[in-house]
C-alpha cells in the first residue's frame, strides 16, 4: 500500500524571517548580554528555537562560540617573520636550530577523591576540586632537525635558571655546530646577563619573535601536547611527582620524535595581519571619541 504525498502541517519560513535572523545575529544582543542564544532569538523574531538553529546552520553563525586573537604591532613584524620562517623551511648547514621557551607555573594537582576510569556507557571521572602541592616551571628547547626536546625542570622563573638551561644545552649541541636559538621578548631573556654570556660563547644567535607573535615559536606546539596528553589530567601528590612525569613524558617523545614541518606560507600570514589591522583600523574609527579614549 502506498499513501498519498502531502505537504507538511508546519508552513514553511518566509525568506525574509530567515534574513532577518541573519540580520540580528550581526548586531548587538538586546540587554545587558554578550551574545545572541537561539531561545533569545527566537523569542525576539517569534519563530521556534530549532528553527533559529537550522537558519545559523545554514548561514554557518555560531554566536556561542568565540576565536581568540591578537595582531601583532611590531614595526619588524615581516622582517622577523621571515627570519624564522627562513629557520624552519631552510635550516643552515652545520647549525642545529632551537625552538625555546618556558611553561611557567605548571601546578602539580592532587585530586581530592580517586577518578574511575572509563567503561562502556560511561566517561573516566576527575572531581572538580583539586589540592595544590607546589609547582614548577619546564625550560624546554625543540631542535627543529630532528624533533627532539631538551628539558629541564626549575623552580623559579628567572634570567638565572634561563642561563643555567642555556649551559645545558651548550654542553649537549656537538661542538662546531652553530646554535640558532627562536625565543620570545620575555624580559628574562634580554636581561644584561644575557648578552654577557652570548658575548662569551659566539657560536649562539638569538632569533627573537615579534612582540604578540607566540605561535610563530615552534615549541608552543609541544606544549599543547604536552597539557592536552599528561598534565590536564594527571594526579601529582607532589612537584617531584609532576617533574618525574615531565621527565617521563620529554623521554617518551624523543624516542619516537619527528623533523619540525613548517606548512604555512608566510605571504599569507603577512597579508592576514595587514587585513585585521585594516579591519580594527575602521572598528576604530567607527567608535565615538569616549569610547576610543576608555580603557576596558
Amino acid at each position: 500500500m502506498r499513501d498519498k504525498t502531502r505537504p507538511s502541517r508546519i508552513p514553511k519560513l518566509a525568506p525574509s524571517v530567515a534574513e532577518r535572523v541573519v540580520e540580528l545575529t550581526m548586531e548587538p544582543p538586546p540587554g545587558e548580554t554578550t551574545h545572541w542564544t537561539s531561545a533569545t532569538m527566537a523569542k525576539a523574531v517569534g519563530v521556534s528555537v530549532s528553527s533559529v538553529q537550522r537558519i545559523w546552520r545554514a548561514h554557518g553563525l555560531q554566536p556561542h562560540r568565540v576565536r581568540q586573537f591578537k595582531l601583532s604591532n611590531d614595526p619588524e613584524f615581516v622582517v622577523k617573520l621571515r627570519d624564522i620562517v627562513g629557520l624552519y623551511v631552510d635550516p643552515p648547514a652545520h647549525a642545529v636550530v632551537l625552538s625555546l621557551d618556558e611553561k611557567s607555573q605548571i601546578q602539580a594537582l592532587d585530586r581530592t577523591q580517586p577518578g574511575l576510569p572509563i567503561k562502556k556507557g560511561r566517561a573516566g571521572t576527575l572531581t572538580h576540586d583539586y589540592v595544590r602541592n607546589g609547582t614548577t616551571t619546564l625550560f624546554a628547547a625543540l631542535n627543529v632537525l630532528d624533533g627532539t626536546v631538551i628539558g629541564q625542570n626549575m623552580q623559579r622563573h628567572r634570567h638565572q635558571e634561563f642561563i643555567r638551561f642555556l649551559n645545558a644545552i651548550e654542553r649537549k649541541v656537538p661542538v662546531g655546530k652553530v646554535v640558532h636559538v627562536i625565543l620570545d621578548n620575555y624580559a628574562a631573556h634580554k636581561h644584561p646577563a644575557v648578552p654577557a654570556w652570548l658575548a662569551r660563547h659566539p657560536r649562539w644567535v638569538f632569533h627573537f619573535t615579534p612582540t604578540s607573535a607566540s605561535w610563530l615559536n615552534a615549541v608552543e606546539g609541544f606544549f599543547a601536547i604536552l597539557t592536552k596528553r599528561r598534565l590536564k589530567r594527571g594526579v601529582f601528590h607532589s612537584v617531584v611527582d609532576l617533574q618525574a612525569a615531565i621527565k617521563r613524558f620529554l623521554d617518551d617523545h624523543n624516542a619516537r620524535a619527528k623533523p619540525f614541518q613548517w606548512i604555512a606560507n608566510p605571504d599569507e600570514i603577512i597579508a592576514a595581519v595587514r587585513r585585521g589591522h585594516q579591519a580594527l583600523g575602521s572598528i576604530h574609527t567607527r567608535q565615538p571619541s569616549h569610547v576610543r579614549g576608555s580603557r576596558v
